[in-house]
């Protein structure tokens, strides 16, 4: 080796060995690096996590909507209210309103259903809530294994559902687009009275005892 070279080797040692002696420069580089992949994962987690939680409260007021509305033979526009305020509260810790830090609102609304015998239409009787139906209107996303039928296959009489929708948008301004979406839940449950067979709306004002639209 000639002294040249020798002298170049001897220079990259030193180099190596002053750049061995300051580590936390490279662990500083490392840690840039790092960081992005950690902050998508834990915010991702967090979305996720929400998005599961708030989802599940969705499916449970919707089913406690349904529930408390088809266990009397009649209600009032108050009792609907205090209904609605008893979901709202189900949300809990996440708000009902909208906000940059889950989405919303949280939107609900309530609908009697009557079932045709003859056509098998399922139209709204009456609706309350965010956005209520127009009485009258066919709804079609009733279930035809809810409706029953004899042995014939006929479509039995006197037959009403409760049906509740809600819906939240979770959308949190923290994390646009990594876990964001309509979350949406409807539930149908029959009148729990055997007379009437239906659930009177304010009744004080009903002139017939159950309306069939």
């Amino acid at each position: 080796m000639t002294y040249a070279a020798a002298k170049f080797v001897r220079l990259i040692r030193r180099h190596l060995a002053r750049f061995s002696c300051h580590a936390e420069g490279l662990a500083a580089i490392e840690f840039a690096m790092i960081l992005p992949v950690m902050l998508v994962t834990l915010f991702g987690t967090i979305g996720a996590t929400s998005v599961i939680s708030i989802d599940r409260k969705v499916t449970l007021i919707a089913r406690t909507l349904s529930d408390l509305t088809s266990q009397g033979s009649s209600v009032t526009d108050t009792d609907i209210a205090n209904f609605f305020a008893i979901g709202r509260s189900m949300l809990t810790p996440y708000s009902a309103t909208q906000n940059p830090f889950s989405g919303g609102p949280l939107l609900a609304t309530i609908t009697e259903v009557y079932i045709n015998p003859t056509s098998g239409a399922a139209r709204v009787q009456w609706s309350k809530g965010d956005v209520p139906r127009s009485v009258g209107d066919v709804v079609t996303t009733m279930p035809a294994d809810l409706i029953g039928k004899d042995a014939a296959g006929k479509i039995l009489p006197n037959q009403y559902f409760i049906l509740s929708e809600v819906s939240y948008t979770y959308a949190p301004a923290l994390l646009p687009g990594v876990a964001s979406g309509e979350l949406r839940e409807s539930t149908y449950t029959r009148p729990r009275i055997s007379l009437p067979v239906c659930v009177l709306l304010n009744p004080a004002s009903q002139s017939t005892p159950c309306p069939q639209m």
